[in-house]
């Protein structure tokens, strides 16, 4: 029985494209039960969703199967590899090298303090009630 798509599902195109660089069964082994398309549209759908694991949705794949398969693939490298080829696509579609040439790394897009080091995280010594801010002590 076909499922009704969730917007995060792959389309046809999409898996034409990944489905090749996803690790083959091994051999000798037990037939592989699960659709591996489906998996992938679990992995979808919780990255977008933001849900925890044991919320997949029912009609897809178990979350136990959608986790074992996440986490071998990425011992093993396959979303490295995927996500390389599919970069590598895009900027050769654009026009542009396969792989990046430069990187920039923005040391100012978080200031903590002018202080710095221990001097900026030092606490004030003394009470409120010494500073002269206001306490609830002075009510109670």
């Amino acid at each position: 029985m076909a499922r009704t798509p969730y917007p995060t599902d792959l389309t046809d195109q999409q898996w034409w494209l990944i489905e090749p660089m996803l690790p083959r069964p091994k051999p000798g082994g037990r037939p592989r039960s699960v659709d591996l398309r489906e998996v992938l549209n679990a992995v979808l759908y919780l990255l977008r969703s933001g849900c925890s694991w044991r919320l997949i949705p029912h009609d897809l794949p178990r979350w136990p199967t959608v986790r074992h398969y996440y986490d071998a693939w990425r011992r093993d490298g396959t979303w490295s590899r995927v996500h390389d080829a599919l970069r590598a696509q895009v900027r050769v579609a654009a026009g542009r090298a396969p792989t990046p040439s430069a990187v920039i790394i923005d040391s100012q897009s978080v200031k903590t303090t002018e202080k710095g080091g221990r001097v900026g995280s030092t606490r004030p010594s003394g009470s409120r009630a010494a500073s002269g801010r206001w306490s609830w002590t002075r009510w109670g």
